[in-house]
């Protein structure tokens, strides 16, 4: 087999002097992958080269494959998040964790997991705001909540904020202005985020709900309408908590280590 290009250039670098034992070791560890079975290559240095964990879908997967997985990056790592996990699911991973003294936690309004045996990640001073349109978004918004908190992030939340009534939006804002970046959940129309990019001065991150019905419902019209914002912002996918979430900390965590932010 020939050799790992990167790892070699690694190792070369360290003999020559040019990079020390310490930086060495971490950027082989950003490399690691282990092998579970024949059935899954799981990524344990994605936090080192990325900045956030290995994070597993749940859904489509072999409930004894899902708990295997689960029970191996948390073992290893010491934490490890799941998401779209379903009660089942839960149960059957809950099951094996208790044979090997790994904890769970199951968020079932998010669909997310956090199984492990290690401490909550240490804040890194980074602030995320989520904000959404109504009671609906709170599922994904919980998404995308859990996954910032695992990075290191502080959240906080201002639910049901609404649209049609734009006086309601002007007191959740307030607790949220201090916030390095704003996550904004949105179903039918998706109009939320770019009102909010209007009113604050940070990043603002929408993500478009799945509800809405008739024409271009599921999210489809909120998807189209924040792509078509007049407003500056990012368009994550259609239900998409994960993505705006785990986005939305790398930006909060490096306005921390700028100073931004209160």
């Amino acid at each position: 087999m020939p050799a790992n290009q990167e790892l070699q250039n690694l190792l070369e670098q360290y003999r020559d002097g040019r990079i020390s034992l310490e930086s060495a070791s971490e950027a082989i560890e950003g490399l690691r992958l282990d092998r579970i079975g024949d059935f899954a290559c799981i990524d344990l240095g994605r936090n080192v080269r990325c900045g956030m964990p290995e994070v597993i879908l749940a859904e489509g997967k072999d409930p004894a494959h899902l708990a295997e997985i689960v029970i191996r990056i948390a073992g290893t790592a010491g934490r490890c998040v799941v998401t779209r996990v379903t009660p089942e699911q839960a149960t059957g991973i809950r099951e094996q964790a208790g044979k090997t003294g790994i904890t769970v936690e199951y968020r079932e309004q998010g669909r997310v997991l956090v199984a492990g045996n290690s401490p909550v990640p240490k804040r890194t001073g980074g602030i995320v705001a989520i904000i959404t349109a109504g009671t609906s978004d709170i599922r994904v918004a919980d998404e995308a909540r859990i996954i910032a908190e695992e990075m290191g992030c502080e959240v906080r939340t201002a639910y049901d904020v609404g649209a049609a009534g734009i006086h309601r939006l002007f007191p959740a804002l307030k607790p949220l202005l201090g916030a390095h970046v704003f996550v904004v959940c949105a179903g039918r129309e998706g109009t939320l985020p770019a009102v909010v990019a209007g009113l604050v001065d940070r990043p603002v991150i929408g993500i478009p709900v799945s509800v809405g019905y008739g024409y271009m419902g599921k999210g489809k019209a909120a998807l189209a309408s924040m792509l078509q914002s007049c407003s500056v912002i990012a368009v994550v996918n259609i239900d998409a908590g994960f993505t705006g979430g785990a986005f939305a900390a790398q930006i909060a965590n490096m306005g921390a280590g700028r100073g931004e932010g209160s």
